[in-house]
Parts: C-alpha cells; sequence; structure tokens
C-alpha cells in the first residue's frame, strides 16, 4: 500500500437488468477468474428464484438481506507498548455494504445445495429474514466490538 496517495475509489456502473449499482458490486463478488457473463447469470437466476418463492420483488429482498448483514462496528488489531488491542472502531457505509456481500457470497458458497444461484438464493432469503450465517457473522463481530469496549481510547 502506497504512503503517498491512496488509491481513488471507482465508480461502479449499474446494472442493465434492475439498473441498481448494489447489483453489480455482487455480481463482480461473485465472478470467478473474470467470467461476468456467469456471475451475472448466477445472480439473475437467484433472484428469479427469490421471486417465485416469495412472490415480492427480489431487488427489494436483496436490498433488505445487505441492509440486515451490513455491520456497524467492528474490532482492528492495534499494538500499544508490546501488546495488540483489539480496539472496536465504527464501519463506514462503504465498508460495511463490502462486508456483507462478501459475508453473503462466502457463506452461500460454503451451503450445501445443487446450484450456486440456488445456494444464494437461500443465503439471500435467510439474511432477508435475520437467519442464516452471513448474519451470525454480523452478530458475531458486534459482540467482539461489545466485549473490548473497554480499549476504546485507543482508536487512532
Amino acid at each position: 500500500m502506497s504512503r503517498r496517495s491512496s488509491a481513488q475509489k471507482r465508480n461502479v456502473p449499474p446494472d442493465s437488468v434492475y439498473n441498481s449499482r448494489l447489483v453489480s458490486m455482487m455480481v463482480r463478488r461473485v465472478m470467478e477468474s473474470g467470467k461476468k457473463s456467469l456471475a451475472y447469470r448466477i445472480v439473475y437466476d437467484a433472484f428469479k428464484t427469490i421471486q417465485e418463492r416469495t412472490g415480492g420483488d427480489p431487488l427489494e429482498t436483496f436490498e433488505k438481506a445487505v441492509r440486515n448483514a451490513t455491520p456497524l462496528v467492528e474490532v482492528k488489531a492495534r499494538r500499544v507498548g508490546g501488546a495488540t488491542y483489539q480496539v472496536p472502531m465504527e464501519v463506514r457505509s462503504e465498508r460495511g455494504t463490502a462486508l456483507a456481500l462478501r459475508w453473503l457470497i462466502q457463506y452461500a458458497r460454503a451451503r450445501g445445495g445443487r446450484t450456486m444461484s440456488s445456494k444464494l438464493a437461500n443465503e439471500l432469503m435467510d439474511a432477508a429474514n435475520e437467519t442464516g450465517s452471513a448474519i451470525r457473522k454480523r452478530e458475531e463481530t458486534h459482540r467482539m466490538a461489545e466485549a473490548n469496549k473497554a480499549f476504546a481510547h485507543y482508536r487512532y
């Protein structure tokens, strides 16, 4: 990482079907080995499955799932005088969204199931209903921050 200047934020263009930046970000994280068309197919198939099961708008379910999985605080390691402390820090909105998407995909991949699109659909529906592994990860992150609240004065 450069000490002189920070990397510029790239603007993520919205996807063509739902015209949503969040969907586009999701596709970019699902993608492996540069196969974006396959990633789009996986995400859109998952959305189709969500629409069939819930009967509602899949974009609303997706946004609700991301909102529910987004952490508000996290812990960062900070060295002070030879000791390492887990210091609770507030999460910026962009990082929170990135973490939520990362966790949703990570736990969708770890699920048992037939196809990635069905696993992703199940994980998104679980997260929208405040259950699932991504929500458990967020709760665990919040608990860690709460447990280390005593070290909050080491914030930088």
